[in-house]
């Protein structure tokens, strides 16, 4: 018995498959994890796609039919083939015994399911802690500003996520590894209790992929081991990390009075140079301060040297300081303003602050490193 789910254009039904597929992981233990759950009740489908940690849901109206159905097949099977269709047409998708049908035009593909009730899909709780609507662009925003300092496959398994901090008034965005830190806030109303929570590097990424630069709303809901996020017709839930974050407040540095401006690009582009005279292993750069004057120098094992100088508006004694030429290049590459405003203080072993004229809530603490 064929029964028919969805009819559409080709794009119509590869958008909402390109947005969940992202998550997929092609090896995984459960064969079933490899698949997309496509639930479909009388024109409404969603399509379903989890890692265990992260599941991604996503609505569109084109099913055939009174009928509810649902099936799993191969994600990245099917997200190839239609990739691989001419862009004109209608595609076809329908089912009969354990194999789904993909037609189009004059090609016809008879996919592998599994059964829909082997799909684990996340169980939802019964009540949120917080739930508040943020506008896209600002989560987007508060993501982009921060991320780069995320730990990768720290030990401290709460360093490869993200701290989120819902309070009364704004939303804190905040990530380290120990080696830098980096903060952004961003305003936000519906909050009546302070509550922290860490999310999964995945959750991170995959928020920035799927996020648009408006205004539209994202509704954000925590609870308990959990976090979602609905927005447009998609729908992300992700577990939260486990674990204390550290305080935060106790490495942003407050009362550093030593500052100047600096062009954000002409910094970044000494810096990209002098990075070409470092090793894999030893990134140092070292950063001299002297009147109106910033020094940026870097030598390696072959005894080969790069200086750099910058003309910057400082009055203060001087201060030679080392640093990892990574971690300024990362927040260098992902904020966008003409300057960053540098702050220091009189001790070589004293971390760096680096803020945005006229932005009080980006922060970023670079620690200095032995050149």
């Amino acid at each position: 018995m064929n029964m028919q789910l969805v009819q559409t254009a080709r794009d119509a039904l590869l958008k909402p498959l390109a947005t969940v597929a992202g998550i997929v992981e092609r090896r995984h233990t459960l064969p079933i994890l490899a698949n997309i759950l496509l639930r479909k009740e009388g024109e409404k489908v969603a399509f379903v796609a989890t890692d265990l940690e992260v599941q991604i849901t996503t609505h569109a109206d084109f099913g055939v039919g009174d009928s509810s159905e649902s099936t799993t097949v191969a994600a990245r099977k099917l997200l190839d083939i239609l990739r691989a269709l001419p862009d004109t047409g209608e595609v076809k998708l329908s089912q009969s015994g354990n194999k789904l049908t993909v037609q189009a035009g004059k090609s016809r593909f008879a996919l592998q399911t599994l059964a829909a009730t082997e799909f684990p899909t996340m169980a939802q709780p019964e009540q949120w802690d917080v739930s508040l609507p943020l506008p896209q662009k600002a989560l987007r925003h508060l993501l982009n500003m921060v991320h780069f300092a995320m730990a990768q496959q720290d030990i401290r398994y709460y360093l490869n996520g993200m701290l989120l901090v819902f309070e009364p008034g704004q939303v804190r965005a905040v990530a380290t590894d120990g080696h830098r830190l980096a903060h952004c806030a961003t305003p936000a109303d519906g909050v009546t209790q302070r509550h922290e929570v860490i999310v999964p590097r995945k959750t991170v990424l995959e928020m920035q992929r799927l996020l648009e630069d408006s205004d539209e709303p994202v509704q954000i809901d925590v609870a308990a081991g959990q976090i979602r996020f609905r927005f447009g017709s998609v729908e992300l839930v992700s577990k939260l990390v486990e674990g204390k974050f550290p305080d935060f407040t106790r490495v942003i540095p407050t009362d550093y009075t030593r500052h100047f401006n600096v062009s954000r690009e002409a910094l970044q582009g000494s810096l990209q140079r002098a990075a070409i005279l470092t090793t894999d292993k030893f990134k140092g750069v070292r950063l001299q301060l002297a009147q109106n004057q910033l020094k940026i120098s870097s030598s390696n094992a072959e005894q080969e040297e790069a200086q750099e100088e910058i003309d910057i508006d400082y009055g203060h004694e001087p201060l030679d300081v080392g640093f990892n030429v990574g971690y300024l290049l990362d927040v260098l590459g992902n904020v966008k303003t003409e300057e960053v405003t540098w702050s220091v203080k009189p001790d070589p072993n004293a971390s760096a602050l680096i803020t945005l004229p006229g932005d009080d809530q980006f922060k970023y603490v670079v620690m200095p490193m032995r050149i």
